[in-house]
């Protein structure tokens, strides 16, 4: 009978419970890579090549600011919402109505025309924006 308890109790210590941490953090490190590679695209997603120069670093207030982007074939942006001239105006008066200190951001992609950026910075004026800037790339 002795055996047998201690049969039972060599069964009882073999099922200890173990939780394998190898899928934990190959899981970990998965997630960790696709917001590494994610994170860049939601900020802009409307690609744009920007001029390059040499530029003052710019102190800008996210929750001020509405960015706008001008792409190769003249077609307007909102953040990443496509958009027209009318309805850039209509914005712009709207942000500028809720707030006057309003930052407009133009990225102009460095095959538009001159026209199409003068056109937003038109825009931007007559809508009376105080602080408008133009984004390039640092050399």
């Amino acid at each position: 009978m002795s055996m047998r308890k201690r049969g039972r109790a060599r069964r009882r210590e073999a099922l200890v419970a173990k939780i394998d941490m190898n899928s934990l953090i190959d899981l970990t490190f998965l997630l960790l890579v696709v917001f590494i590679v994610t994170l860049p695209t939601l900020e802009q997603s409307v690609h744009v090549v920007l001029p390059t120069g040499k530029t003052n670093k710019a102190q800008t207030d996210k929750t001020k600011t509405v960015s706008v982007s001008i792409d190769k074939f003249g077609k307007l942006f909102i953040g990443e919402a496509p958009t027209t001239h009318d309805d850039l105006k209509a914005s712009l008066e709207k942000s500028v109505a809720a707030d006057p200190e309003v930052n407009v951001l133009i990225r102009g992609d460095i095959g538009a025309s001159y026209g199409d950026v003068y056109d937003v910075v038109k825009i931007a004026k007559d809508c009376n924006v105080k602080h408008l800037g133009l984004v390039s790339k640092e050399n």
